[in-house]
């Protein structure tokens, strides 16, 4: 059975901040809780490395979509089986509100928990908190430069 999960975070930075730190995938695991590495295997692919309670895993995902400064969709071609979506709202010229869509198909034990529980969403929850927190250093050393 699907799941899916649905989180937003109003930040304030203007999204060409928040663009800009969610586009470059070596800043990833600074905010995503779970992401060891990831490494761009070639303009629309990624190898991912995650630290899952109980397990690693790896999965590779494929960029179907990317609009600069407003979306970013992808879909895995191998591992963990998922698609989803983050977009980029402009709020004002100094906020913005980054949207995760994510939807997957629970496989095993942990990921079927993690969906009955509502823990992915709190993980997901929790990282766009860290993500937040992140654009806004950013943007504020920016605006002090």
């Amino acid at each position: 059975m699907a799941s899916s999960l649905l989180e937003a975070v109003d930040i304030k930075a203007p999204v060409e901040v928040s663009w800009g730190l969610w586009e470059n995938v070596k800043r990833w695991p600074a905010f995503l809780s779970h992401v060891k590495h990831v490494h761009r295997a070639d303009r629309n692919t990624f190898v991912w490395q995650l630290g899952l309670p109980g397990a690693d895993e790896e999965f590779t995902a494929e960029l179907t979509e990317v609009v600069p400064g407003e979306r970013i969709a992808w879909h895995t071609t191998g591992g963990v089986r998922h698609a989803g979506v983050v977009t980029f709202h402009r709020l004002s010229d100094t906020e913005s509100r980054v949207t995760l869509q994510i939807e997957y198909e629970p496989e095993g034990f942990i990921e079927h928990l993690g969906a009955l529980t509502n823990l992915d969403a709190t993980l997901a929850n929790y990282d766009l908190g860290e993500f937040q927190k992140l654009a806004e250093v950013e943007a504020g050393t920016r605006k002090d430069a």
